[in-house]
């Protein structure tokens, strides 16, 4: 009844609005491209109908231009195509108006138990005892980070902000003027943007949503606890990337994540002083005028200027002598509204966000070289010297590093960044930056390096206030992370460090490249089965795991269904907190309204907390395991010959977007790791290497091999086996459903050309079999007739935004064929590919 309820729902406040407020903007009259609104309509019925006709873009588009608007010029065909490709991008934009707009009402049908759901069994079950402890120290971390695909400039956002507010009023004649100003104003970036620039794009949400959305969703948790006296202000925590992420981006530098700690610093401020300009006009009381008035000058400099030091002290003892003072002497009058400021500043304190370093290991190596031949401990190599050997000198040996000793880049700007963190940790609190994330993790010395160098960078005879985090993301780093973290965890001295920390250890493992390199299936199982391991191993040595999840957009980089994903972990996943990464244009669509920000983070604190307050607990039997196992091994069999097929790379190449990403303005980030003339799989970021698959419409990281293992089992007589494991775990019906996500993106009418090709017609028809392969097998596990059955409204959802950017895509493809073909045009055709990036990317936004 649910689904039928919401989806009426949806047809009403989502579909029948965006028709209503897109025919408008259709036929909305801007210079120099009269008539282009009306005519995608029809682009778009004959791209459908060309395409099921077995049409491929070219032939569809040359009909099209010489039967429907008669441009014969290649030139002016070409301009034709820009001038469509700017409408759907901004048709894009107004459709996830409408739908952010809906949200609210959509919400109300869900099926989804809130925060409120549980507190209300909780009063129900008589249960506040039992999860007391839990709610009281658990917590979720956010964590934005700066990956490349987001890049609406704060002006477009303004727009996109304005236009829920009128789309949920029904104002059609300021909607109008909204949807002019769209048509109006550039989307993209002129010039790709740096680091600093992307980090004021998210911090511009964290001004402007998740400061009040926060501050509210705590409000309501300390409200809901009754007479218990919640101070839980780490339940919900927000991490940041850019600035620190320096992970394969050499315009990050230690200048740039000082940068960005100011920036977020001021912008703290400037949300402070906001509010205490609200109190002041209500607290006009003579007894407090004094500190209010001195607060409020701190405030007001500090928010802009860098250099004005106002710690987290300065703010919250004034605030609480202000507390005192309205008790005592004004009966307690705007009591509430001083203490919701006052848990802002005790939420938030001067940091705003928590700044993650990160950095791959490759880099810390190369420094390691360098300082260590600097130091007279080698000539060349590490392999000088024995295991032992550098053990003693990564754990004993003191060191005075300076910067300016050493002439490579990478080592000079590692040295200076971690020198710097204690005077970012004085100006922005511990919890400004306490975090060092080593990418490509591979055993003890990930690890071990980091500690070294923050002991030779002025940590030598005091504790490290940083975690040192390993991020486990390839096949290969995964499975030695249990002796790994062992390893470290029989240290004196690493342990001595952990003592330090709270006897916690924070694990990340990477969703992204552990696809990229293993496939859905066993990418997935292996990261639970290594979590798992690790956090046996940790309890084992009385040490607190904390897993951090790289979830990225679609399911092939780890998103799909968030509270799925974390409501199916098993009993012997260390539960202490949740922690994942939002990137990209999920920030925006999961996270990105104060509504969709509470309502997703309530998420991830009732799957944490669900075991403790429903008292279920997950447990995969050994005999569903090795079924498991056994399909996680055909799928990777299946995904690794396709790796291995020679056709695999050149394909991506030549016959994909993968080469444009680098070209767009989308973001800082370069397109693949290192400097090598030959692309190899290992260097390809998983952002591009997801994203050609997805602008293809093959999606074939989100499934590929799933149809083979499930056909294999069926062979052998024992589908009912899967079916079975489908229907009663959790963790293999969430990955099943985020596979099915993947296959409802996929067209491959878009390019079934193709299958013509001399050279990768064979390899289009590998791809293509799988597709089918996988649809059907996963169509008769579930049981259903249609992909994502169940979920109704992210199918329909899924359907309008493929629908609206399918004539973009078939000019996409259309440009490529020029291309491949020879064209005096080419450098235009190959700025059409890259512009068309932009508009598929963020209709792809319901991913997580």
């Amino acid at each position: 009844m649910q689904q039928k309820e919401r989806l009426a729902e949806f047809k009403k406040s989502v579909q029948n609005k965006f028709n209503v407020y897109n025919s408008l903007f259709l036929n909305l009259p801007y210079e120099n491209i009269e008539n282009v609104g009306m005519l995608i309509p029809l682009l778009l019925n004959q791209s459908e109908k060309g395409l099921s006709d077995g049409l491929n873009p070219k032939e569809i588009l040359e009909n099209f231009f010489e039967n429907f608007v008669e441009i014969k010029s290649e030139k002016e065909q070409i301009d034709f195509m820009f001038r469509i490709i700017q409408y759907v991008e901004r048709q894009v934009v107004l459709y996830d108006s409408v739908e952010d707009a809906a949200f609210p009402k959509l919400h109300k049908h869900s099926s989804s138990l809130s925060l409120k759901d549980y507190f209300q069994l909780v009063e129900k079950n008589k249960s506040w005892d039992t999860i007391w402890d839990k709610l009281s120290t658990f917590s979720a971390r956010i964590v934005l980070t700066a990956h490349p695909t987001q890049f609406y400039t704060p002006a477009v956002l303004d727009i996109i902000t304005n236009l829920r507010t009128l789309i949920l009023e029904d104002k059609i004649d300021e909607i109008d003027v909204g949807l002019q100003q769209l048509g109006l104003t550039s989307l993209i970036n002129a010039k790709k943007p740096t680091p600093l620039d992307e980090a004021k794009n998210i911090i511009y949400t964290l001004r402007h949503v998740y400061y009040d959305a926060i501050g509210d969703m705590y409000a309501y948790i300390k409200g809901s606890t009754g007479s218990k006296n919640f101070e839980n202000h780490d339940i919900v925590k927000l991490g940041f990337w850019p600035g620190g992420d320096r992970d394969g981006n050499p315009f990050v530098t230690a200048d740039i994540t000082r940068d960005v700690m100011n920036e977020l610093r001021l912008t703290l401020m400037k949300c402070y002083y906001n509010d205490l300009k609200g109190l002041v006009h209500k607290l006009t009381f003579k007894d407090v005028q004094e500190p209010l008035q001195k607060l409020r000058g701190n405030l007001y400099t500090a928010m802009f200027d860098s250099s004005k030091d106002i710690g987290y002290e300065d703010l919250i003892v004034p605030l609480e002598e202000i507390q005192s003072i309205l008790i005592e002497k004004y009966q307690s009058l705007y009591l509430k509204d001083l203490e919701k400021f006052i848990d802002k500043v005790k939420i938030f304190k001067v940091h705003f966000a928590t700044i993650d370093i990160r950095q791959d290991h490759s880099m810390h190596t190369k420094v390691m070289v360098e300082v260590l031949k600097k130091n007279g401990f080698i000539n060349d190599e590490l392999s000088e010297l024995s295991d032992e050997e550098l053990l003693d000198i990564l754990l004993h040996k003191n060191l005075n590093l300076v910067a300016d000793d050493y002439e490579e880049d990478i080592v000079k700007d590692t040295i200076k960044n971690i020198l710097q963190l204690q005077t970012i940790q004085a100006k922005n609190g511990e919890e400004g930056c306490n975090r060092y994330i080593i990418s490509n993790s591979e055993d003890k010395y990930s690890i071990l390096f980091v500690y070294a160098l923050f002991r030779w960078c002025g940590w030598a005879d005091k504790e490290i206030t940083f975690d040192i985090v390993p991020l486990f993301e390839t096949m290969n780093g995964m499975d030695t992370a249990q002796d790994t973290m062992r390893f470290l965890f029989s240290l004196p001295e690493y342990m001595a460090h952990l003592e330090n920390r709270n006897k916690k250890q924070t694990i990340m493992l990477g969703f992204s490249d552990g696809t990229k390199d293993g496939g859905y299936l066993k990418a997935n199982w292996s990261i639970l089965k290594t979590k798992e391991e690790l956090s046996e191993v940790c309890d084992q040595n009385d040490i607190a795991a904390v897993f951090f999840d790289g979830r990225g957009g679609p399911p092939a980089r780890g998103g799909g269904k968030t509270h799925r994903f974390y409501a199916a972990q098993t009993n012997k996943v260390a539960n202490n907190e949740i922690q994942l990464t939002i990137q990209g244009q999920t920030i925006t669509s999961t996270y990105g309204t104060k509504e969709q920000f509470i309502y997703n983070s309530e998420q991830l604190l009732t799957a944490g907390l669900s075991n403790t307050i429903l008292g279920k607990e997950i447990v995969i039997s050994d005999a569903d395991r090795e079924l498991i196992e056994e399909l996680s091994e055909l799928s990777f069999k299946k995904y690794d010959d396709l790796k291995h097929h020679d056709k695999f790379m050149p394909y991506l190449e030549n016959m994909s977007t993968l080469k444009y990403y680098t070209k767009a303005n989308i973001g800082s980030r370069p397109g693949k790791r290192g400097n090598k003339a030959k692309l190899e799989l290992s260097d390809l970021r998983a952002i591009s290497f997801v994203g050609s698959w997805s602008q293809l419409k093959q999606n074939v990281p989100g499934y590929y091999g799933i149809g083979t293992a499930l056909e294999k089992l069926e062979k052998d007589g024992r589908f009912e086996e899967a079916k079975r494991l489908y229907q009663e775990v959790p963790f293999f019906q969430a990955l099943m459903m985020n596979s099915m996500m993947s296959l409802t993106k996929c067209y491959f009418e878009l390019t079934s050309y193709m299958k013509e090709n001399k050279e990768y017609g064979a390899f289009w028809e590998i791809l293509h079999a799988e597709y089918e392969l996988s649809k059907a097998m996963l169509l008769k596990l579930s049981g259903m007739e249609i992909l994502m059955k169940k979920e109704a409204i992210s199918r329909e959802s899924i359907k309008i935004r493929e629908s609206i950017v399918l004539p973009l895509l078939v000019i996409q493809q259309y440009a490529l064929q020029r291309i491949g073909e020879g064209t005096e045009y080419k450098e235009l055709y190959e700025k059409i590919v890259t512009r068309s990036l932009y508009g598929n990317i963020n209709a792809s936004r319901n991913s997580a």
